[in-house]
């Protein structure tokens, strides 16, 4: 289904490059989880040939993988179609574990402090051991709200495509089921949707129930606990294995496929303010890649998570209340979601060159190389990823100290980040796109 074209002042073009980080990198694969933590992106899991049993870690400034333990007694053993969210300096993986006599009785969650770099052992948290708590599932979605996070859905073994809606409280560990509404009405059973967070809402998008695919949409209200069904006369056609992020006031809908062997790159965005679908073109030049399964993960200010905790008194502030988390303490960080805008200009006085890039056509034959004869600190630079990558820059990777690169993280421009999925490229390191939105 098609839908209106932006016009210049709603929005622009999708600009797409793919990212070619140097070695040691992860395999290329489909059915993984990744998500963002303080300027890195985390990956795990998935399937190439068979089930992985792997975890790394993505540098986006020095644009280098690193591979991180995950053979412990407390680390996750081969998932696909698991769920990965960050809270705090802590990543909680959820689902995902292959179907045997062996994991029906096993708790399928596991916590990763990345302060300490290691896997925690939340199995042996008293409150994990609790008679009512979701089993294993795969392609769920999960998302952080608040001091929670919401599970819903998955398909569950024998059992199919569930209608499950869960809540996990980060402070005691401890899950409680999530009544649909009051009428009973909601999304029900379905797997590989998706799902994204704004203004206190859970909005769910398509997916799987059963062999029927699904194209409806929803939104979840955490203070009355009621599911609303959105009708749209636009907007995506029938999608599985899609994935969604928001940015700004809106929620993006990336790839996926009506069927499994028909990926697409069509980039879909819903205004929560309008209600309405656009679809995004392709700049000219640009090549947007297709692909199901896949997963993405947004960085920059744009892209942080948009929720309001719930006033004193609200239906979701006894379940979902705010707090300091004493089970694993981090520290926050703090970065401004307002006032953003859809590409950042601003000067960088050196970065570290990562490796090559395959590039789209520049946008304005006009620019110029950033040694040529304008001054930088009176011109100022348009700082695209691809820009701040250019191998001119002679700075090399230990030139750069720590406090530098957090700088450097916290000022890039606003970016979506599409990690692997299918067609898999083979005997080749994961791949890497990611996605900036042109201001017209």
């Amino acid at each position: 289904m098609t839908g209106p074209s932006y016009s210049m002042g709603q929005s622009g073009n999708s600009l797409w490059t793919q990212l070619f980080p140097s070695s040691p990198s992860p395999c290329d694969r489909y059915k993984h989880a990744s998500c963002s933590y303080d300027g890195n992106v985390y990956i795990l899991g998935g399937r190439d040939n068979s089930c992985l049993r792997d975890f790394w870690r993505y540098n986006i400034v020095c644009n280098e993988w690193t591979e991180l333990s995950c053979t412990s007694e407390a680390a996750p053993e081969e998932l696909e179609e698991h769920s990965m969210v960050a809270h705090e300096g802590i990543l909680y993986v959820f689902g995902g574990m292959l179907d045997s006599a062996y994991t029906k009785c096993k708790c399928a969650l596991w916590v990763f402090d990345i302060d300490k770099q290691k896997w925690v052992q939340s199995q042996e948290k008293p409150s994990i051991r609790q008679a009512q708590m979701p089993t294993n599932r795969k392609g769920h979605s999960a998302v952080v709200m608040g001091s929670a996070m919401l599970v819903y859905g998955g398909y569950v073994d024998i059992k199919g495509s569930s209608p499950d809606f869960w809540s996990l409280n980060f402070d005691t560990m401890a899950w409680s089921q999530l009544s649909e509404s009051q009428n009973s009405s909601g999304p029900g059973p379905r797997h590989n949707h998706s799902a994204v967070v704004y203004d206190n809402c859970m909005y769910l998008f398509g997916g799987l129930r059963g062999l029927r695919e699904l194209r409806d949409f929803w939104r979840w209200n955490s203070s009355s606990h009621m599911w609303t069904s959105l009708r749209t006369k636009s907007g995506p056609s029938k999608l599985i294995g899609h994935s969604a992020a928001t940015y700004k006031d809106c929620m993006l809908v990336f790839g996926g496929g009506e069927i499994q062997n028909t990926p697409t790159n069509s980039l879909w965005r819903y205004s929560f303010t309008s209600h309405t679908w656009w679809q995004v073109a392709v700049h000219p030049g640009c090549n947007a890649p297709s692909k199901i399964h896949h997963s993405c993960t947004g960085l920059g200010s744009s892209y942080e998570a948009n929720t309001i905790v719930p006033s004193v008194g609200s239906r979701l502030n006894d379940k979902h209340r705010p707090f300091k988390n004493r089970c694993f303490p981090a520290s926050l960080t703090s970065l401004e979601s307002e006032g953003a805008i859809e590409m950042e200009t601003f000067r960088l006085d050196k970065c570290y060159a990562g490796d090559s890039f395959s590039r789209c056509s520049e946008l304005e034959s006009s620019n110029q190389d950033l040694t040529g004869n304008k001054d930088p600190e009176k011109t100022g630079n348009c700082l695209t990823f691809e820009k701040a990558n250019r191998t001119l820059w002679s700075y090399k990777k230990d030139d750069l100290l720590q406090g530098e690169d957090e700088d450097i993280v916290k000022h890039l421009p606003d970016l979506l980040l599409v990690i692997g999925g299918r067609p898999l490229t083979c005997h080749s390191p994961i791949s890497i796109w990611h996605m900036t939105l042109t201001a017209s």
